[in-house]
């Protein structure tokens, strides 16, 4: 297991905690993704447990990295961060855990079994967004679109504005503005608000 953890002394007790666990090897604990890329003890390791925000290169970036060199290294997050980009983009990068500092560390154990096991681990609070975001999906979801406009509505109903839709989904604003007129058009109404009581209403 390698542990990358910017706070020293929290990364000394998770450290030590784990080192009394005689059933998990730590390879490496670092306080930067840099330190930890240098040092290179990936190759072999099957945990990654990296907070979110580090001097320079993030959690989510280190995590993207550590997927492209070792794919089958099982990476969890640890953080205070629990808004949406970071949780979604966490997931999005090759998160399969992903617990809230303040966790007891028994939980931090069972989320390790966990992961190895196969499984996914989250706090409550994380999994139950996860889920919600799910529901809302399913509610935006209307056989009238394609599965682009679907993601854009759904984005629409969360309140995100035009601009923030284009960089979400990498696209232009004035693609975000031609997707809208073709949603409004194939639904038949002439505002957002129409167009997502309507599908919500299918």
């Amino acid at each position: 297991m390698v542990i990358v953890e910017d706070d020293n002394l929290l990364r000394e007790q998770i450290t030590s905690f784990l080192k009394a666990t005689p059933e998990f090897y730590i390879a490496g604990s670092y306080g930067s993704a840099e330190e930890a890329i240098e040092e290179n003890q990936f190759a072999g390791c099957q945990i990654l447990l990296t907070d979110i925000e580090l001097p320079g290169i993030n959690g989510i970036e280190l995590i993207k990295k550590i997927k492209a060199f070792n794919s089958t290294i099982h990476c969890m997050v640890l953080t205070v961060f629990e808004d949406d980009d970071n949780v979604f983009n966490a997931l999005k990068a090759g998160a399969v855990g992903y617990l809230l500092k303040g966790s007891r560390p028994s939980k931090l154990l069972d989320a390790i079994d966990e992961v190895i096991a196969g499984g996914s681990p989250m706090s409550g609070h994380i999994a139950r967004k996860v889920i919600d975001t799910f529901r809302i999906k399913e509610t935006m979801h209307s056989p009238l679109l394609t599965e682009r406009e679907n993601a854009l509505l759904t984005l629409l109903s969360d309140g995100f504005r035009y601009k923030e839709i284009a960089d979400k989904l990498d696209i232009s604003a004035e693609t975000v503005r031609t997707h809208v007129r073709n949603i409004y058009q194939k639904l038949q109404v002439t505002s957002r608000t129409e167009a997502i009581n309507k599908v919500r209403g299918q």
